[in-house]
């Protein structure tokens, strides 16, 4: 099966003044949690950015400026921790928020996509029409590991018959090489926060 992909090439992630400042901000927020879910696993806690609710706007804000002229349809944020920023980012850019959520938590006809991720593996789903043919939609979650759940969204996408715009994290794991399995996509890959 072939991607629905439109090509660009990636940008400048310091165009915005304050994406540095910002990527400080982030990386002394989170919290790192050994051991979970499961032994070797240092996990990335986003949780408690939530307390701080100005460096939660000014992320939103940061977001829908890069955003704002990209020509986007719809953005979809993956389950759970995707709908965070996703749903008021959608809000922000005045487009919808799709959700695309776990194996058998959305009524209706829905489309799935089974996928291995660096603990196990998984199926994710999302609502069949909630995504027009044709849609340029925008792929977000909290964290880009090994890029496994981002790609099996950007198929669901596909599978829906729109776009992929591109893909946007709060936080990379650079050294998990998640970036690689999404480069070869050649669409537009932005973070916040790289480690």
């Amino acid at each position: 099966m072939s991607l629905n992909i439109r090509r660009v090439m990636p940008e400048n992630k310091t165009i915005f003044g304050n994406r540095l400042e910002l990527e400080k901000e982030i990386f002394s927020a989170v919290r790192e949690v050994p051991n979970f879910p499961k032994e070797g696993i240092l996990f990335k806690d986003i949780n408690p950015i939530f307390q701080d609710s100005a460096l939660c706007l000014r992320i939103i804000k940061h977001l829908a400026k890069h955003y704002k002229d990209k020509g986007l349809d719809a953005i979809v944020g993956v389950e759970s921790r995707g709908f965070f920023f996703g749903f008021p980012l959608a809000l922000e850019l005045g487009i919808p928020f799709i959700p695309i959520r776990k194996k058998g938590k959305l009524p209706g006809e829905v489309i799935e996509e089974r996928y291995d991720l660096e603990y196990g593996s998984a199926v994710i789903e999302v609502q069949s029409g909630a995504l027009k043919n044709g849609d340029k939609v925008l792929v977000h979650d909290d964290v880009l590991a090994t890029g496994g759940t981002a790609l099996a969204a950007a198929n669901l996408v596909s599978k829906s018959g729109a776009v992929v715009e591109g893909f946007n994290f709060i936080i990379m794991l650079g050294f998990l090489g998640g970036d690689e399995k999404l480069n070869p996509l050649n669409v537009n890959i932005y973070n916040l926060a790289v480690s």
